[in-house]
């Protein structure tokens, strides 16, 4: 009964709890590792316990021990944490900030390793004593944002999958997405002994996609800065114009956290808190639940979805009272409020749309059956922008523009050196030796290239000799499918299956089945399965975010997660070798045994493995005028209902950089694709010009050996292109040409960007030296490159100086549409622009498109994910518009 109220966070503090006690926090702590303790009776994993221990240190060690995922438990030493400890307690005492930080924050945002779902490494040990002696003589703040310039000496963003690498990665590959990046800056701040946290929104609400960045704790408050993106001060990044239009932003706080934030959810392992009122006008709403009767719900899970990449996103759970109540603040925009029940061996669910700032309280009522015919047409409506800015000089604001400069220079020299050690064409930048001496030391050559070629990017960047050794020399396929060797390289020899950090388990585990065992393991996958589900316990309580625990130590212990359960039973699958995998679209496990694929799992209780019964989806869709061939992730998507009534997105991704690189309508569902039998959700949605959407849901039910034909639906604004303002097209400006050496060299004369364009539409890109929106924005004009390029309206990316524009490689503008122009904002463009549209001075990208008649009909500044898109979509519109008066459809003025 105790581990289940754990598991349902009962045990834990109240919602709205406030500071323990002194006495009453280390009664706690003691109780629940004493618990954790005892739950993890086999390994050894707390004989670090039985050392000589100084106080301080126990008392550390035992916080973290409480507290850290089971996976964190299971996967590092005693020994490890110790030496972090060491390093920790070293930092509070020599740095002169140390004994001011009050033990709260201390505890919670300066001891704990981990930050996000990133491999744990030595950078604490290893980077200590760089960091202190980069901040000695400097204040609090001073040394927050110094240790950020040195971030960005080391990191600069870049898409990649959704394995976050650790911060000496980070720092080898020297590139990170965000949440790379903001995971690094909290590791090095950290590391000083300044408190800090990684803090996110899910999912942005007027554009696609989602950003992580990091706050700092100073003299009593939390400050927010972008990681790896240095300003002169605090509280100023790119995005303080997108976070006030965001729902929610929200951190975790490993233990029992007993701070100011409102909380959203408690565990376990972590208090989820939410910290939106810090960056945008919230509203707090009351959600009752109600069955059909009008009776109270009591406990029912409500998920708060924001539209976002095509789907309904869940950005929080919040698990009601004992009358099926609960509150939740957001950002004064709109969510659908979720809940699902089980009723006998199906469900019942229901949804409702919550307008923060409008809704004091709504009714969900669970008034939906499971199969019922589900079709709603929604417009769903982000915040308004309300942005705060902290004052900057102007002399503050050119120091850190020209350190800014000083550092990208830094960084670039090292990843030129990095380029230059590609082995075999493959980008493995610091990680290339490893390549090398793998290859060249292995007898069987084309093997081991095979290896290599089925893992990511990213993997290339890191993975360790030992790894690589491991799955090359001690995998074996099974004689039934030894002959396919494209089979048996990726789901035998390859080590990964999902974000898991990559281990050498083969030979070791292997070794440790007794030989009887072994036996029944290379004749039966199924003997395998049903191992893990009688010998492996579930632990229900100690990994809430399922953060992977290594086989071997899930060996060791007996005991995981169930997604880590499930990765060992695929290791010792592929051990074996079976060829075994999680499903790329549904993330189902299993094993490929007499010619087809099998689906297991391993929660239910002696089920045999089988082939799932599937049917066919076909959707039809009919050009709307803007989009001939939506793409998923950006336009529609598909999620299962699961037997409780929960959504499960299906996943179709075509490369590792990203949702947006996902695959699209006509390739998959326009001639049908399989699916298992069951019910889903087809979502799809139209972003208007201000971040609204027009979306619209729509249930199907798939039947096994059917065919189900469908409608995928862009609903489409009819309102008219406004125009918003006026440009001169007779504005001057110095044109770039690209020389022999591939770099863009200025004319010696400036000249009009009418006599670049011509008469007619054209787009203007004003971008800097390479901040992250600006890079985005690259990204999606090249995204969008042919569509762009078969409209034909010229293209003009200027840049406010000479710097910024060398500060752009061949490779970073390769791709871009070919009618793109270069050139320096000699003029001031951009400041025109600023003070015509009243847009924040000094944010890039400013983009807009205009006419030679000076009308502005689009404007956008800062981060806007699927710029592209919004440009290609607002072109063909002109075009039409412009057809259309070609054949006497449209009056004048």
């Amino acid at each position: 009964m105790k581990a289940l109220l754990l598991s349902l966070g009962l045990l834990s503090l109240p919602l709205a709890a406030g500071a323990q006690t002194p006495k009453a926090r280390t009664t706690q702590l003691q109780q629940d590792f004493t618990f954790k303790q005892r739950s993890f009776p086999r390994g050894g994993f707390f004989d670090i316990f039985q050392q000589q221990l100084q106080p301080a240190e126990r008392s550390a060690l035992e916080f973290l021990y409480a507290y850290m995922p089971s996976s964190d438990l299971l996967n590092r030493s005693g020994d490890y944490y110790l030496a972090n400890v060491r390093t920790t307690l070293r930092a509070r005492q020599e740095l002169p900030w140390g004994k001011a930080i009050p033990e709260r924050e201390w505890r919670h945002f300066v001891l704990p390793l981990r930050v996000n779902n990133e491999a744990l490494d030595d950078f604490r040990t290893a980077r200590y004593a760089e960091l202190r002696d980069r901040v000695r003589g400097l204040s609090l703040r001073e040394a927050i944002l110094e240790v950020n310039h040195w971030c960005h000496e080391h990191v600069t963003y870049n898409p990649s999958d959704a394995r976050t690498s650790s911060p000496l990665c980070t720092l080898a590959s020297a590139t990170g997405r965000c949440g790379e990046e903001s995971t690094l800056l909290v590791a090095a701040l950290r590391t000083i002994g300044i408190p800090a946290r990684q803090v996110y929104t899910p999912r942005w609400a007027h554009t696609d996609d989602n950003h992580a960045w990091v706050e700092a704790w100073v003299d009593g408050r939390w400050h927010f800065l972008g990681a790896c993106e240095p300003e002169p001060v605090l509280d100023l990044a790119w995005f303080n114009a997108p976070v006030s239009r965001a729902m929610l932003v929200h951190t975790k706080a490993f233990g029992r956290y007993d701070g100011p934030e409102p909380v959203i959810s408690r565990t376990p392992t972590y208090t989820e808190i939410n910290v939106i009122e810090g960056y945008a006008h919230a509203a707090t709403c009351l959600v009752e639940v109600r069955d059909t009767k009008g009776r109270p719900v009591p406990h029912a899970e409500v998920e708060f979805k924001l539209y976002n990449y095509g789907e309904l996103y869940t950005v929080a759970r919040q698990r009601c009272d004992a009358q099926g109540r609960t509150r939740f603040t957001s950002g004064q925009g709109d969510l659908i409020a979720y809940a699902s029940q089980p009723k006998g061996s199906s469900y019942v669910y229901g949804l409702k749309q919550v307008r923060f700032g409008q809704d004091k309280s709504v009714r969900l009522v669970l008034d939906r059956q499971a199969g019922e015919r589900l079709q709603l047409d929604l417009k769903l409506t982000p915040p308004s922008e309300a942005a705060r800015y902290p004052e900057v000089s102007a002399e503050a604001r050119q120091r850190n523009t020209q350190r800014f400069a000083w550092e990208d220079s830094l960084r670039t020299h090292y990843l030129d050196s990095l380029h230059a050690e590609q082995v075999f064409g493959l980008d493995a930048r610091a990680n290339a030796g490893v390549l090398r001496q793998f290859v060249e030391e292995s007898s069987d050559k084309a093997k081991a290239h095979a290896l290599l070629a089925v893992l990511s990017a990213k993997d290339l960047r890191d993975v360790p000799l030992a790894v690589l050794r491991d799955h090359l020399q001690h995998s074996q396929s099974q004689p039934s499918i030894a002959a396919d060797s494209a089979l048996c390289m990726r789901y035998v020899y390859n080590p990964r299956f999902a974000h898991e950090a990559l281990t050498p388990y083969k030979a070791a585990l292997r070794q440790a089945l007794p030989s009887e065992l072994r036996q029944q393991f290379d004749r039966s996958p199924e003997a395998i399965v049903a191992w893990c589900r009688k010998e492996i316990s579930l632990d229900k309580d100690f990994n809430p975010l399922g953060y992977p625990t290594e086989p071997l130590q899930v060996w060791r212990s007996r005991r995981a997660d169930s997604h880590s359960r499930t990765l060992l039973c695929l290791s010792l699958l592929r051990s074996c070798g079976w060829a075994a995998r999680l499903e790329p679209v549904t993330g189902k496990a299993q094993y490929y045994h007499g010619g087809q694929w099998q689906d297991f799992a391993l929660e239910e209780v002696a089920a045999p493995s089988s082939v799932s019964p599937q049917g066919t989806l076909r959707l039809a869709y009919q050009d709307n005028g803007i989009l001939d061939n939506p793409k998923y992730y950006y336009h529609f998507t598909l999620s299962r209902f699961d037997r409780s009534g929960r959504l499960h997105l299906l996943s179709y991704d075509e490369d590792a950089n990203g949702l947006e690189q996902g695959s699209a309508w006509r390739p998959t569902f326009e001639r049908g694709t399989k699916l298992d039998a069951g019910q889903y959700l087809l979502v799809s949605g139209s972003r208007l010009a201000d971040g609204s959407v027009l979306a619209q849901l729509r249930s199907l039910d798939i039947k096994a050996g059917q065919e189900h034909s469908d409608s995928l639906v862009m609903r489409r604004d009819s309102t008219a292109i406004a125009v918003l303002g006026n440009f001169s097209s007779e504005s001057r400006y110095r044109p770039l040409s690209l020389g022999e050496d591939k770099k863009l060299s200025p004319a010696a004369e400036e000249r009009s960007l009418l006599s670049s364009t011509g008469r007619g539409y054209y787009v203007l890109c004003l971008m800097d030296a390479g901040s992250e929106p600006t890079k985005h924005a690259l990204r999606d004009l090249i995204a969008e490159a042919p569509a762009l390029e078969q409209l034909g309206r010229p293209i003009a990316l200027l840049f406010p100086d000479s710097t910024a524009a060398a500060g752009y490689r061949p490779e970073d503008r390769a791709g871009l549409p070919q009618q793109t122009f270069f050139g320096l904002d000699t003029e001031g463009l951009a400041k025109q622009l600023t003070e015509r549209f009243k847009l924040r001075a000094g944010l890039y990208p400013i983009i807009v498109v205009a006419d030679t008649f000076d009308r502005v009909v689009f404007v956008s500044q800062g981060y806007t994910i699927g710029l592209g898109r919004q440009l290609r979509e607002t072109l063909t519109r002109l075009t039409q518009a412009s057809s259309a008066c070609e054949r006497g459809g449209c009056t004048k003025d």
